[in-house]
C-alpha cells in the first residue's frame, strides 16, 4: 500500500517551491493546520497526512508491532519523503509529532533542510533521579492512561479543553474534544501509551539538522521549562517564546505561529 492512501497524504501549494511536510498531534488530524499552511502556499509545497489511526487514515494499516514505538511513526515520516521525492524539506511537527520528526531526521539527515518543533516534548514524565521536570509524575501518567483505557470519549471530553488552554473559546477546546472523539478509539489508546511513555532525551544530541522550537506559555503539556531543555540539548536550535498559550498555537494563533517560522525560515 501507498502512503498517499495509508496516510490519506494530499498534496498542495507551488509544485516547485521547497517541500513543507506538517505533522500533526495526538488525537489530531491534518485539518489541525487550515489555519498554517495557507501563508505558505505561494512558495512552497505543502504536504500534509495523517498518522495511521487519525483522520482518513487507512486503519487497516495499523500493526501493534510497527506502531509500538515512535520509530514506526517515523518510518512512515521518511516513507512519505521518499514517495513524493522530497527534498530539502522543512518539517512542522506539533506535540509528540516533533520527537517523530526528530527521529526521521536523524535517520536521513539529507533528506530534511530543517524541523520546527511546536510545543515539543522529549519525555512527559519527570525523571528525579536526573533531575528532569516534564510535568507529570509517573502516578499521573498512569492515571491518565487507565481513564483513558477505560472511557476514551470521557476523557477526550475532560482533557481536550486542558490540552487546548485559551478557556475563553471555548470552541477551540471543542474542536479538539471533537478531534479526539474522531480518532479510532483502540488505536489512540496505544498511540497515548507510546507518547506519554517515550524517553527521546538521548536522541536530541543526535539531530544534526538545524531546528526552531516554539513555545507557548500556560502550556500544561509541554511546559516552557521543558521547551528550554529541548533547545539546551539540540545543536542548532532556535527557541522562540510564542506570546500564544496551551498546547495548540496552530488553532489558537496560527497568525503568531506563521511569523515565527517565516522569520526562522
Amino acid at each position: 500500500m501507498g502512503t498517499t492512501q495509508r496516510n490519506a497524504v494530499t498534496v498542495t501549494g507551488s509544485a516547485s517551491g521547497r517541500p513543507m511536510l506538517f505533522a500533526h498531534g495526538y488525537g489530531c488530524d491534518q485539518n489541525m493546520w487550515r489555519f498554517v499552511t495557507p501563508a505558505f502556499e505561494d512558495t512552497h509545497r505543502i504536504v500534509l497526512f495523517d498518522h495511521v489511526g487519525n483522520g482518513k487514515s487507512d486503519l487497516a494499516a495499523y500493526s501493534d508491532d510497527r506502531y509500538s514505538t515512535l520509530d514506526g511513526y517515523a518510518t512512515d515520516i521518511l516513507e512519505i519523503v521518499e514517495e513524493h521525492d522530497l527534498r530539502d524539506v522543512v518539517f512542522v511537527g506539533h506535540s509528540v509529532s516533533a520527537m517523530i520528526g526528530v527521529l526521521a531526521a536523524i535517520r536521513q539527515p539529507e533528506r530534511f533542510a530543517g524541523i520546527v518543533m511546536i510545543g515539543p516534548s522529549p519525555r512527559y514524565i519527570n525523571d528525579d533521579a536526573d533531575g528532569y521536570f516534564g510535568g507529570f509524575g509517573r502516578p499521573d501518567i498512569d492515571q491518565m492512561l487507565e481513564s483513558l483505557d477505560s472511557n476514551y470519549l470521557g476523557w477526550s471530553s475532560a482533557m481536550a479543553p486542558v490540552i487546548m488552554g485559551n478557556p475563553e473559546r471555548p470552541e477551540l477546546g471543542e474542536e479538539l474534544t471533537n478531534s479526539f472523539c474522531r480518532t479510532d478509539p483502540e488505536i489512540a489508546k496505544k498511540f497515548a501509551r507510546v507518547t506519554f511513555l517515550s524517553d527521546n532525551r538521548a536522541d536530541l544530541p543526535r539531530l544534526r539538522v538545524p531546528s526552531l522550537i516554539l513555545q507557548c506559555s500556560d502550556d500544561v503539556i509541554a511546559p516552557t521549562v521543558v521547551g528550554e531543555y529541548v533547545h539546551e540539548h539540540t545543536a542548532e536550535s532556535t527557541f522562540t517564546a510564542l506570546n500564544a498559550t496551551g498546547h495548540c498555537p496552530n488553532l489558537s494563533a496560527p497568525g503568531e505561529t506563521v511569523d515565527a517560522i517565516k522569520s526562522w525560515l
